[in-house]
């Protein structure tokens, strides 16, 4: 039991509690008008209200006319009204605290005060001025997680001075008082590190013993600095996104458009949150469309390139080669042919023929003279055609005495001689005598008879 009351007493002390009562404003708020109050719920009185004036005063001349607003609950009462000596068209915030802390209630955002036929709660001429001045060092700037010194001069403070962070529509809280120094030209004062989030509005306010607010207020937008550090910051450090603001319904510029804020701070919503899981998700939506278009292209492209048509005339896109002035297209050039070896029977007409010595006169191809022209022109044409298996050199007969054993059989290259088969003539060769090409004429040359 005693390590749960342990446990108990620091989650107390690390989590504050968080109060269940209401507020909202039972009157609009105007101009030297009474505003009223009214507390819900079961909050732990006394209750009081701290009303500090916002934005630049409308009056001309920058006069400012507000004064920071201190009012107490009456013992346990729940309701409260004062008259408020802002003028139209200017702005304030409010906070509303129990027992328990400061700013216990809420805080609202800034709510604009409406004109009015009477005016007569302020001196427009004449500028108000707190009962002491506090400054704060860096000069007007606070900076997240960077130490802020606040200080004032001792001889204007009545007992001591106390310093309360307000964020409109947010949290607000208590500064907490450190070591009190002085320093040179800088009075009394104490460091204090900024706890609340860069981009945060904040106003600092100061009071002494009589009261909250009597040394006046500073506005400030907390930064994020030069060197950029978050490690005072946890997940109850105060912010300006918090959630819906406190209050109630009121106006909230000089047209009389109206917040509908909520009514506890026990419901507050972490709006920053959300805001930035909505913005993650919708940034991983963003990222996947686009991978998935990636992957989707380079499949679409990959596949095109497989099933590329072939284009039997022109050839493949890779072939880069131009062929040269003269010379003809891809598929107009020959192949090398490489002829088959001779058959057994022409090789043996062949060695008969060059047994006997002679050509045989007769033949349906002609006589033999012509025969033998046409060979030897054959011959002269094909010169790298082995003709001594035909047994035919030169017209000439060789005697089977002197005829060698035959070589070894090789492939024989052969000429090809292209034909033209399309275009139009050449009119150069117009007149000119036109070359027939004739095959080779095998005939049944026979060994003739010894009679």
């Amino acid at each position: 039991m005693h390590l749960y009351l342990v446990a108990l007493q620091l989650a107390l002390c690390f989590f504050p509690l968080v109060s269940s009562y209401t507020w909202s404003f039972t009157t609009t708020p105007q101009q030297c008008a009474t505003l009223s109050l009214q507390i819900s719920g079961s909050g732990s009185p006394p209750y009081s209200v701290l009303v500090i004036p916002y934005g630049p005063t409308p009056l001309p001349n920058n006069t400012e006319v507000r004064t920071i607003v201190y009012q107490q609950f009456s013992g346990s009462s729940t309701t409260t009204s004062f008259q408020l000596k802002y003028p139209s068209t200017s702005q304030f915030v409010a906070v509303v605290s129990d027992s328990t802390g400061f700013g216990s209630g809420g805080t609202s955002v800034a709510a604009s005060v409406m004109s009015s036929s009477d005016s007569s709660c302020f001196n427009p001429n004449t500028t108000v001025m707190p009962d002491f001045p506090f400054n704060i060092y860096p000069t007007n700037q606070v900076v997240q997680c960077n130490a802020s010194r606040l200080w004032w001069d001792p001889t204007q403070v009545e007992g001591t001075p106390s310093f309360q962070g307000v964020i409109p529509g947010g949290q607000s809280f208590s500064i907490p008082e450190g070591q009190v120094t002085q320093v040179s030209n800088e009075g009394t004062g104490f460091s204090w590190i900024p706890s609340v989030r860069e981009g945060s509005t904040l106003i600092v306010v100061a009071g002494d013993d009589r009261g909250l607010g009597t040394g006046g207020s500073g506005l400030y937008t907390v930064s994020q600095g030069i060197y950029p550090n978050s490690s005072c910051l946890t997940t109850a450090s105060p912010s300006s996104t918090t959630g819906s603001p406190a209050g109630g319904t009121y106006p909230t510029n000089a047209s009389g458009a109206e917040t509908t804020g909520g009514t506890s701070s026990s419901s507050k919503t972490n709006v920053g949150a959300i805001v930035g899981g909505v913005i993650g998700g919708l940034a991983a939506i963003v990222i996947l469309a686009l991978a998935g278009f990636y992957f989707i292209r380079r499949r679409t492209a990959t596949k095109a390139t497989k099933e590329r048509p072939v284009d039997l005339l022109q050839g493949d896109p890779e072939d880069d080669h131009d062929p040269a002035p003269g010379e003809p297209e891809n598929y107009y050039r020959p192949e090398p042919f490489l002829a088959t070896e001779p058959t057994e029977t022409s090789s043996m007409y062949g060695r008969e023929e060059g047994r006997a010595g002679t050509v045989m006169s007769g033949s349906r191809y002609g006589t033999s003279d012509r025969r033998q022209s046409a060979l030897g022109s054959f011959s002269d044409m094909r010169s790298a055609t082995p003709d001594y298996e035909m047994g035919i050199t030169g017209g000439t007969t060789i005697p089977s005495s002197s005829r060698k054993s035959p070589m070894p059989r090789q492939l024989r290259p052969v000429n090809i001689i292209q034909h033209d088969d399309a275009g139009a003539a050449d009119e150069q060769a117009e007149g000119q005598p036109d070359t027939v090409e004739l095959p080779p004429a095998y005939t049944n040359i026979r060994k003739p008879n010894a009679n």
